[in-house]
């Protein structure tokens, strides 16, 4: 797979995965209870990964390379 193309599927897990919280927080408050739990222990913690993954996952890559000639990252 090529980064471009794991650039765009991360994007748009990041997108879709935000609009329900976006629908949390605009609910009416006798309804948030309904979305709290899937909300907190569901979506938020994809938006992170998502999000962390498209920001610093080229640390992450490189960690875990098998090329033992590149340095580590300081």
């Amino acid at each position: 797979m090529t980064a471009a193309t794991q650039r765009v599927i991360f994007r748009w897990i990041h997108i879709v995965f935000g609009i329900p919280i976006i629908g949390y927080i605009y609910s009416p408050f006798d309804q948030v209870h309904y979305y709290a739990r899937i909300t907190r222990f569901f979506f938020v913690p994809v938006i992170l990964l998502t999000g962390l993954w498209m920001w610093k996952g080229h640390l992450v890559r490189r960690l875990f390379s098998k090329n033992p000639n590149r340095a580590p990252v300081t």
